[in-house]
C-alpha cells in the first residue's frame, strides 16, 4: 500500500484535517477510487487512494479518529 504525491492528479479535492471513515464514506457515495488531499492553503499534499486507506480501516492500529494527514505521516 503507498500513498502517491501527485498534485495534478484529478479527482476530488478534499483538506486533509478529513478522517479516513470520512474519506471512505466520500469515496463510496462519489463512486472513486483516490482523493487528492490539500491542506488549508488548498495547496495538494498527496493523493490516497480506497485500496491504501481500506487496507490501513483494518490493520489494529486503526481508530475512527486518524486523519487522512496523518495518513500522510504514516507512509513516510
Amino acid at each position: 500500500m503507498t500513498v502517491v504525491h501527485d498534485g495534478h492528479a484529478p479527482g476530488p479535492r478534499i483538506r486533509d484535517d478529513m478522517t479516513v471513515e470520512v474519506a471512505l464514506s466520500l469515496m463510496a457515495g462519489a463512486r472513486v477510487d483516490h482523493l487528492v488531499l490539500c491542506d488549508g492553503d488548498d495547496q495538494s499534499t498527496g493523493l490516497v487512494t480506497l485500496a491504501w486507506l481500506a487496507g490501513l480501516r483494518d490493520s489494529p492500529a486503526y481508530t475512527d479518529r486518524i486523519r487522512l494527514r496523518d495518513v500522510l505521516a504514516l507512509a513516510h
